[in-house]
């Protein structure tokens, strides 16, 4: 029964009707300033949901195909995800591109900052970043998920040795 209270636990949560097993809401979560962003690690997993259990984060709730379903079908909650996904790419010294709309994920003016707490081998965002592209691709939004692999593909081109190999293998397959 675990998987039906995750799916009803997450779709109240993206609705703005329910809370995350720390009894936070979505925008509390994402009113965070960038440093409670990098100093938590167990909200990643209701911002980013996947179909397998968090290691970290056991208690977090998985994918169903319910939950899917109701992304897919549902523009309010793939609107909520995309928020989440702006709140990190903030965080990350990135944006959605001014110059091509959804399909376009660029560094923002913060980058040359932001890009200290992250941009380094084997830094623990990168595995939020895996997460976020996964995510994306299952919920419903493949073309931000397609912009941001590019995103990070760039940068990791352009900054040599900062990402390692198996890294940028996992975002090639996410």
């Amino acid at each position: 029964m675990k998987d039906k209270d995750d799916a009803a636990r997450l779709l109240r949560f993206y609705r703005g009707e329910g809370v995350d097993d720390a009894g936070r809401t979505l925008d509390q979560i994402l009113a965070w300033d960038d440093a409670m962003l990098e100093y938590m690690h167990d909200y990643i997993q209701w911002l980013f949901p996947l179909r397998v259990p968090s290691s970290f984060h056991p208690e977090a709730p998985v994918l169903t195909d319910e939950v899917v379903g109701a992304f897919h079908a549902d523009p309010t909650l793939r609107s909520a995800l995309m928020r989440s996904l702006n709140r990190m790419l903030a965080f990350y010294g990135l944006k959605r591109g001014d110059r091509g709309g959804a399909g376009v994920i660029e560094p923002s003016d913060t980058f040359p900052e932001r890009r200290r707490v992250w941009l380094r081998p084997n830094n623990h965002n990168h595995l939020r970043l895996t997460r976020i592209l996964t995510c994306l691709r299952e919920l419903g939004l493949p073309a931000e998920a397609d912009a941001l692999r590019r995103c990070l593909k760039r940068i990791a081109a352009e900054n040599p040795g900062t990402v390692t190999d198996q890294t940028l293998r996992y975002w090639a397959s996410a």
